[in-house]
C-alpha cells in the first residue's frame, strides 16, 4: 500500500506537518509507505482552462504538479493537508489541486481520499468540506475518523498539545488503511464497479 501526502503548509515543521506525522506513526506501523511533499511555498499558478493537457496528458505548466501526477496515479490513497487561511485552504494547495486533478487522464476511482485541516480556532470545517469536493467528485472514497480531520494550533508546535486532534489522526490512518487493503481485496474478488458511459448535460436551453 502507497499513499501520498500533500502538505499545503508554506511552514515547515509547523502545525500541518505535526499532524500527518501523527498519521505516518499508524502507517509505518501497518506496513504502508507514506510519502510527504510539501508544497504550500513553492511558486504554483492555477489552472488557466487551455485544454493542453487533453492533448499532452499532462500541464501545460511545468512545475511540481506534473512531478506529483504519477505518484498519485501510483498511490492507493491521497492525503492533503492544509492550514485554514480565511475559512479555506491555502491558495497554493488549492491551484495544485485544480491543476492535478484536472490534467490527470488516469482512472482515480477507488483511491482513498482524506483531508487534513489545521487552524487556530474557526473556519476548519468550511476547509474540510472544500477538500473532500476534489475526492467525490472522482470517484474516490473519503476515509473518516472519530471526529472531523482537523487539529488546533496556532504558533509551531502547538498542534503536539491537541491530544483529541492527534488521535483523531491516528484514528484516520488506521480507517485510511483498512478501506485501502479492503479495496484491493474486493478488486482482486470482485472487480470494480462497472462504469457507465458519461452523460454531460449543459444548463443552457
Amino acid at each position: 500500500m502507497r499513499v501520498l501526502m500533500i502538505n499545503g503548509s508554506p511552514r515547515s515543521g509547523g502545525n500541518t506537518s505535526i499532524a500527518l506525522s501523527e498519521m505516518i506513526k499508524v502507517f509505518d506501523a501497518e506496513g504502508v509507505k507514506a510519502e510527504v511533499v510539501q508544497i504550500g511555498s513553492k511558486d504554483i499558478r492555477g489552472c488557466i482552462a487551455c485544454g493542453s493537457c487533453r492533448e499532452k496528458g499532462r500541464c501545460v505548466f511545468d512545475d511540481v504538479v506534473n512531478e506529483l501526477a504519477p505518484k498519485f496515479e501510483a498511490a492507493d490513497g491521497l492525503v492533503v493537508a492544509s492550514p485554514v487561511y480565511y475559512a479555506s485552504a491555502n491558495a497554493t494547495l488549492i491551484a495544485c489541486l485544480d491543476r492535478l486533478f484536472y490534467s490527470t487522464g488516469f482512472d482515480k476511482t477507488m483511491k482513498v481520499g482524506a483531508s487534513v485541516v489545521v487552524a487556530r480556532r474557526g473556519g476548519l470545517s468550511a476547509t474540510f468540506d472544500e477538500l473532500n469536493k476534489y475526492f467525490t467528485i472522482c470517484g474516490m472514497p473519503v476515509a473518516s475518523s472519530q471526529y472531523w480531520n482537523s487539529v488546533h494550533g496556532r504558533e509551531k508546535g502547538q498542534a503536539s498539545e491537541d491530544l483529541e486532534g492527534l488521535q483523531t489522526m491516528r484514528v484516520l490512518a488506521r480507517n485510511m488503511t483498512f478501506l485501502m487493503k479492503s479495496i484491493a481485496l474486493g478488486k482482486e474478488k470482485y472487480g470494480f464497479p462497472e462504469k457507465e458511459a458519461w452523460q454531460p448535460t449543459h444548463f443552457i436551453r
